[in-house]
């Protein structure tokens, strides 16, 4: 992607999710989602910035959904 990318997702009942991007190294570069959503389908755009509002270099990049105990991780690369 360049310069962003849309993050979409099924939740089947309202609950807590959480949606974080991570580096190679494992680092938490923003959070996306960390908020109580209902039941559908959402979507959610990175920006490729990081929490500071820095723009982060071209990469690969791991998506990281938390629901209800579950975990699911997308891959996504950075082409500038």
């Amino acid at each position: 992607f360049n310069p962003m990318t849309t993050i979409r997702f099924d939740v089947p009942r309202a609950s807590r999710v959480s949606l974080a991007v991570f580096d190679l190294r494992g680092r938490r570069l923003a959070t996306l989602v960390d908020r109580e959503l209902p039941p559908g389908r959402h979507s959610v755009v990175w920006d490729g910035r990081d929490r500071t509002g820095a723009t982060v270099p071209s990469g690969v990049y791991f998506s990281r959904l938390t629901a209800e105990g579950q975990q699911y991780t997308g891959r996504m690369t950075l082409l500038k």
